[in-house]
């Protein structure tokens, strides 16, 4: 009971970062249309928004799972909130200069921040609490991330989308000097929101600071040997890895282009498109978070893995083939059946490895650079068919199908724990 106390504040301070990785992943959707129109970008040049924040996974994931390896856990938490911080400030710069390159490398070091706090909150939270509750025990902490999923576009559309959207048109009807100013004023729309987002990062920053966060050691717990690459001989990781990818990929990609899919099917504003994808699509993703983590006690993690996968393979056929409001709620139905995928699929993976969880995890992280590249497919199919953005939703749709794939595997190897609720 003492122990299980110990872990109380730790776990409530380690869940509320959750929020902050789920804001800049769910904030994407917004600044996607937003600097498409701020910088007069092609779809293909806007989806290196969603490449920016992944490749920054990837390339930090490694780095950052050797760092908390030597140096624990909470010197992990403080560096990522550090990073976090610093990144979210230069979005004033950015748009100051209405630099899209600059952008993208603010939002690399925001993601290079928020790598080190998913690297460190993930496995870490599945430590906290029974073994074999790990699942659902990520799941809840997972859900609160769902919170940070339907705030980031309802927050996003209402005050970094301006809600002006000019034809083409109409801009090339406008003086350079007025096609400049407004450019600009859509550009600075992202500052004062950002700058709130680094005050916040800033104070969580300071409380973890103060706050005692205990380190929990592996009873098998090796110097070096632990953190290699041989982590993959475990074939449920090794398939995890593949999963996520592809999860993380359609994940993204489905978000990403939503307002310019609703655009597209059904001349939706964007503002609404932005407050429904959150108030709708997001709200389902954080109540899926709660009610997956309760169908866990009579559903094994891996079979509720490939229903939902297939529900969602259905829901995506409807968006592509379907005209009007039945293709767009179609896909405002997607984000319920994603969301415990990624969870289960993480603890499915590090499931029995003991100290090799540290790297395993690190490599999970790193698989998210799917997201990089499914927007950016989806993207190049828009461009290369006119802008049909609803014919480039067949991408997650695949992506799906190797979910399915992977969570069939570990159903028939009877690879899961019947997990019981203790929350």
């Amino acid at each position: 009971m003492k122990k299980s106390n110990n872990y109380l504040l730790p776990f409530v301070l380690v869940t509320s970062l959750f929020f902050l990785w789920a804001f800049l992943h769910n904030i994407n959707p917004i600044l996607i249309p937003h600097l498409k129109k701020a910088c007069r970008l092609t779809d293909t040049e806007s989806a290196l928004i969603d490449s920016a924040v992944y490749l920054g996974y990837f390339t930090i994931a490694l780095p950052a799972g050797w760092f908390m390896h030597h140096y624990g856990y909470k010197k992990g938490i403080l560096f990522g909130l550090l990073l976090y911080g610093i990144g979210t400030i230069l979005f004033v710069p950015a748009a100051s200069a209405r630099s899209y390159e600059f952008f993208l490398v603010a939002l690399f070091i925001i993601a290079s921040g928020a790598t080190f706090l998913e690297t460190v909150a993930n496995p870490y939270i599945t430590k906290l609490g029974d073994k074999a509750t790990a699942e659902q025990r990520l799941n809840f902490a997972q859900s609160f991330n769902g919170v940070g999923a339907f705030l980031a576009p309802i927050i996003g559309g209402k005050f970094i989308l301006s809600g002006i959207e000019h034809t083409p048109q109409e801009l090339a009807a406008m003086t350079p000097q007025a096609l400049s100013d407004y450019l600009s004023f859509e550009a600075g729309m992202v500052k004062i929101p950002y700058i709130v987002i680094a005050a916040i990062v800033f104070v969580v920053l300071a409380l973890f600071f103060v706050t005692h966060i205990p380190e929990i050691k592996e009873a098998d717990e090796k110097s070096e040997s632990s953190f290699s690459w041989k982590v993959f001989r475990h074939k449920h990781l090794r398939g995890a890895v593949i999963a996520e990818f592809f999860y993380v990929g359609s994940q993204v990609g489905v978000g990403s282009f939503f307002i310019r899919f609703s655009k597209y099917v059904m001349n939706m504003p964007e503002k609404d498109a932005a407050f429904r994808w959150g108030s709708i699509a997001m709200v389902g993703f954080m109540v899926g978070r709660f009610t997956g983590t309760f169908f866990m006690k009579y559903i094994r993690p891996a079979r509720l893995l490939s229903l939902y996968a297939c529900i969602n393979i259905i829901l995506l056929l409807v968006s592509i083939f379907a005209h009007g409001a039945t293709a767009a709620y179609a896909l405002m139905a997607v984000p319920f059946f994603m969301s415990i995928m990624f969870p289960t699929i993480f603890a499915l993976g590090i499931k029995d490895l003991g100290e090799e969880t540290k790297i395993a995890s690190s490599f999970l992280v790193m698989s998210i650079v799917g997201g990089a590249f499914v927007p950016l497919v989806m993207g190049k199919i828009s461009d290369l068919t006119g802008g049909n953005i609803q014919l480039a939703y067949m991408v997650p749709a695949i992506c799906f199908a190797v979910i399915l794939f992977f969570a069939r595997s570990q159903d028939t190897k009877g690879n899961n724990v019947q997990v019981k609720n203790t929350h």
